[in-house]
């Protein structure tokens, strides 16, 4: 019989940040309950031979080219599902632990059948009295998907109902993703957790916010660039902009459509007029690129069931 939980970390040229963090759950959490699969999309830095040098026992998965966050992160939660685990963990790799979340998260889910996934609260890894990623909501209103950051003021067994929870580090019942589907491989990265969340809800599931649960987070470890233009890819723009639009496309009320898109357009057309103002030509390319093809990508495209 396999453990109950795979811990599952997607690796994209961030070796050291990936085998911090898995000296950390090593060091916190309770190995009964976990294996630790770790999947490579492609690295061009040695991240594979470093790893198993370090960490020989645990699983690899090759994924030879960079595959995005979502299918990256499938191939691992695939092998989860056809190896009989009961549930998939998905931890981004610049991330720590200084309590056993496993325990938490899982017992948690084994005592709450009707949720197909929880999350703790993630705080910022250089400010540990600030929350980076809390209960995850949908203002229909906006068409934003905000998260909480509020302080819990709750004991470790409280939680809250979400709209949807961070694949930065959330549990997922593997019988639940069997239905729902895993996460949609055309989003590449951004949003593709959202998306997921909103599939789960859809096949009749909820999900929940551990808020007494908690974890750190760096944030960006594999966006960052130095470049003329910034530290931020340029595009990780194209990718947030264009999710964002096919999420409001699929999920958002056409009532409220008018008021999302006076909302968001008057964002997004400061933010590229800021990025043409600063000389930053690619990112405004990148941002007029997304807003394209957020609009005019068919949706048979995007939710085509092979996607995920």
């Amino acid at each position: 019989m396999p453990k109950p939980v795979a811990l599952i970390l997607l690796n994209w040229n961030t070796p050291v940040h990936t085998a911090n963090c898995i000296a950390s759950v090593k060091q916190y959490c309770n190995e009964e309950l976990f294996d630790i699969i770790v999947a490579d999309n492609g690295s061009t830095d040695n991240s594979l031979e470093i790893l198993k040098a370090q960490y020989p026992d645990i699983t690899y998965i090759d994924n030879k080219e960079n595959l995005g966050f979502a299918e990256g992160n499938n191939r691992t939660m695939r092998f989860s599902i056809e190896h009989g685990y009961t549930y998939s963990l998905l931890i981004n790799t610049d991330t720590l632990v200084d309590e056993d979340i496993v325990t938490q998260l899982s017992r948690h889910l084994d005592k709450h059948p009707d949720a197909a996934a929880v999350q703790p609260a993630i705080y910022w890894m250089h400010n540990r009295a600030k929350i980076w990623n809390g209960r995850g909501c949908f203002n229909k209103l906006t068409g934003n998907t905000p998260s909480l950051t509020t302080l819990p003021d709750a004991s470790a067994d409280s939680f809250e109902h979400a709209d949807w929870v961070t694949g930065c580090c959330a549990l997922f019942r593997n019988t639940a993703l069997q239905k729902s589907g895993l996460l949609n491989k055309q989003f590449f990265l951004y949003y593709e957790d959202v998306d997921l969340s909103f599939r789960l809800r859809e096949c009749g599931y909820e999900l929940h916010y551990l808020p007494g649960c908690k974890m750190y987070h760096e944030a960006g470890a594999s966006a960052t660039v130095k470049k003329k233009e910034g530290n931020l890819s340029p595009i990780i723009h194209y990718y947030i902009c264009r999710n964002h639009i096919w999420v409001l496309r699929r999920y958002g009320k056409p009532l409220l459509y008018p008021i999302n898109l006076l909302y968001n357009g008057a964002y997004y057309l400061a933010l590229l007029a800021y990025f043409i103002l600063r000389g930053r030509k690619q990112k405004a390319g990148f941002l007029i690129k997304g807003i394209k093809d957020g609009f005019f990508t068919a949706k048979n495209l995007i939710w085509n069931p092979s996607n995920y």
